[in-house]
């Protein structure tokens, strides 16, 4: 398992054997090209945003929302099954490299259609490029399974896997829309399953907690930026438009805290050794991540929906405004406290406090009916920024390690 060819010389190589990495590695950082594969995800989760955004904004919530869970989901399940990949296999040598690079083309294939998905419900150049992603990972899983005999098994059962689902894509695309919401359901279980199926049966594949981990970690710093732009781009645009208002204000400076306590919150206490424990526990850590992802990267959209109503500029009420930002707050905080406790790190033991914070930011929200929308939202941040005090006071009592 562990080589000495695993230690990256400064040099390409054009060739060397793919196999199953050492989880026991004392490092295991980040490749530059990795951090490429990133770079280019947040070309797609910025596309799913702004259309988010105009969705709400011209009184389109229902189907908006529906439609980005939609499109959100391929762009965490393309990341994903790449970044575990790469700490099981990580050859960093030439085949490898340029199956990445075609994985990457293919994420900017997809993130073209996602105004069309959005917009008209066209998933046909979304689907195009998520299959042109999807086909280079059945490579990289076939040349493991040629060159690894230890983990054959599993990626046999992987590169197998991954194939059947995207013909089903390809099918999907010729469904009548009525019933296009109910073929993804299936196909995006079916993809959930894969790694169940590859994993549970025989041996599993290897991989690095530290790694993961820092993995997991500079995602939620993207999808954080995405959060922040709308924030940015909120009050770039009042300024625009007759200056800044106290209104506007409360927002931009409700918004910082609700981005900096989520960073907090998230980052308060490693996760690494908690994922050394069993595969179940660490599946349920990896999966839950959708909606901490997913709901992190539409607050940006929030932010923006809200000073546009805040500047009269939408069509949307400021409950609604309110709304898109305490929604997804709360979806993210109920799921990380429980994919905190599933690893006894972060907000674990603390459960009733962040439910009762949940309910105070809910309540909030609904505020913005009669109160200022700057306000129920400096409210919000301000209710978040309490919270995770309160959980770092609980954590020094309680003896949990944190962050420094």
């Amino acid at each position: 398992m562990a080589r000495a060819e695993h230690d990256r010389p400064q040099v390409v190589v054009l060739r060397r054997r793919m196999s199953g990495r050492d989880p026991n590695e004392t490092h295991r950082a980040s490749t530059p090209l990795e951090l490429l594969f990133d770079l280019c995800f947040v070309v797609a989760i910025s596309m799913a945003a702004i259309e988010l955004h105009h969705g709400i904004g011209e009184g389109h919530a229902g189907p908006s929302v529906l439609r980005y869970l939609l499109v959100f989901f391929a762009i965490w399940w393309a990341w994903v099954n790449f970044t575990w990949f790469a700490s099981a296999y990580d050859t960093d040598d030439v085949p490898y490299r340029l199956l990445t690079l075609l994985q990457i083309a293919g994420v900017l294939v997809f993130a073209t259609g996602i105004p069309a998905g959005m917009a008209h419900f066209d998933f046909t150049v979304m689907v195009l490029g998520y299959v042109v992603m999807r086909v280079a990972l059945i490579g990289q899983w076939l040349r493991a399974a040629w060159e690894d005999p230890a983990g054959r098994p599993a990626a046999v059962r992987y590169a197998t896997g991954v194939g059947i689902v995207q013909l089903g894509w390809l099918g999907w695309l010729a469904l009548p829309a009525s019933v296009g919401y109910l073929g993804f359901a299936v196909l995006a279980v079916a993809e959930l399953a894969i790694p169940m199926w590859a994993e549970f049966r025989g041996t599993a594949t290897t991989w690095h907690p530290a790694h993961i981990a820092e993995r997991y970690g500079l995602f939620t710093i993207i999808v954080l930026g995405e959060a922040i732009l709308g924030i940015t781009a909120s009050v770039q645009g009042s300024f625009a438009t007759g200056g800044l208002s106290g209104t506007v204000g409360m927002l931009a400076l409700g918004g910082l805290l609700i981005v900096f306590g989520l960073w907090w919150a998230y980052f308060k206490a490693p996760a690494a050794e908690g994922l050394r424990g069993s595969l179940r526990t660490t599946a349920g850590w990896a999966y839950g991540h959708y909606v901490v992802y997913a709901g992190i990267a539409a607050l940006g959209a929030g932010f923006e929906v809200a000073v546009d109503v805040a500047t009269h500029h939408s069509e949307a009420s400021p409950l609604t405004a309110a709304a898109s930002i305490a929604v997804p707050l709360a979806a993210v905080l109920l799921v990380l406290v429980r994919l905190q406790r599933r690893i006894g790190v972060g907000f674990a033991g603390t459960e009733p406090l962040v439910l009762v914070g949940v309910v105070l930011i809910l309540a909030g929200a609904a505020a913005a009916a009669v109160w200022n929308l700057g306000l129920c939202v400096l409210l919000m941040g301000v209710l978040l920024a309490v919270l995770v005090a309160v959980s770092l006071v609980t954590a020094a009592r309680t003896g949990r390690a944190e962050v420094s």
